[in-house]
């Protein structure tokens, strides 16, 4: 199945160059947080066998899988992203579990998707990251049957996020937000945190019927303090500001703000696994008319 609408974006250039190495020396941190929301979720959804399903932003592949297993041997499962290092793992994983009904393809919802094509949509953590969320969120409609479902999850607002937003407001205590012009992951993980915010977006894309369930789950954010320092400046907003400070201003104040992350991270809850932190998502679902 073809995704691809047109070369790649500087969006899907940066996320294949700068993020992918990052995200895949964290991915034991990333993907056992991030299914804790899915798997709160995945078992409530309507998704039966025999049905055709797409998962936008599907990472590492880990619920494209689990979706897979649902819909049996008579339906099949396709997962889409713009990174083909995550979908290599993806499709080794697929095929360690002998799973005949799933494919993995690269491509970028907010270029190409087929249409009317799918029973069901899942996207986790991946929408909030659209250069454009009303065009994108009604591409993957379109991508629906009359009358097909979406599912997507998405984090909530950032007070609601301390496991990502606090490493952030110590990183900013020390260092200048990034400008305008940064190379960034896309408009940002709590882009659409706020209910009424894409309460509206789920209207201008056309969808109807839609719910927002909330999430609350502990993830893991390191197995040590070094190790949950090391990821926040690394990956996400807190990356992005220690990044775009420019390495000689950053390094120069990394002594500080490590020493504050240290006491956070060492605050909140241990175990013999690693460091827990709060976060939450909603859950978005909603149906394209008939």
């Amino acid at each position: 199945m073809d995704f691809d609408g047109s070369a790649d974006t500087e969006f899907v250039k940066f996320w294949n160059s700068v993020l992918e190495p990052k995200f895949t020396k964290y991915r034991h941190i990333l993907q056992g947080g991030l299914s804790r929301h899915s798997a709160a979720v995945l078992p409530n959804l309507p998704i039966k066998k025999g049905m055709s399903v797409l998962d936008v932003g599907c990472g590492w592949g880990d619920m494209t899988l689990q979706v897979a297993e649902v819909v049996g041997p008579d339906g099949r499962v396709v997962g889409i992203d713009c990174v083909e290092a995550f979908l290599q793992e993806a499709r080794k994983d697929a095929a360690a579990k002998g799973l005949s009904n799933v494919q993995f393809s690269r491509g970028d919802a907010e270029v190409a998707l087929p249409e009317n094509e799918f029973d069901y949509v899942v996207a986790r953590f991946g929408t909030m990251f659209f250069t454009n969320p009303v065009a994108a969120l009604r591409r993957m409609r379109k991508a629906l049957k009359p009358r097909g479902q979406i599912t997507h999850i998405v984090w909530r607002r950032r007070e609601d996020n301390p496991a990502w937003q606090k490493a952030k407001d110590i990183t900013l205590r020390h260092l200048p937000p990034p400008g305008a012009d940064a190379d960034t992951c896309g408009p940002g993980p709590f882009s659409m945190g706020n209910q009424e915010t894409s309460d509206l977006m789920m209207k201008s894309a056309g969808y109807e019927d839609f719910t927002f369930t909330r999430v609350d789950e502990k993830i893991m954010v390191g197995t040590t303090p070094e190790e949950c320092i090391a990821f926040a400046l690394a990956i996400g907003p807190r990356g992005e500001v220690f990044r775009e400070a420019g390495s000689e201003l950053a390094e120069a104040k990394r002594p500080e703000i490590e020493s504050e992350m240290r006491t956070f991270f060492e605050s909140q809850e241990r175990d013999g696994h690693g460091i827990w932190a709060p976060t939450s998502s909603w859950v978005i679902s909603a149906r394209n008319p008939s």
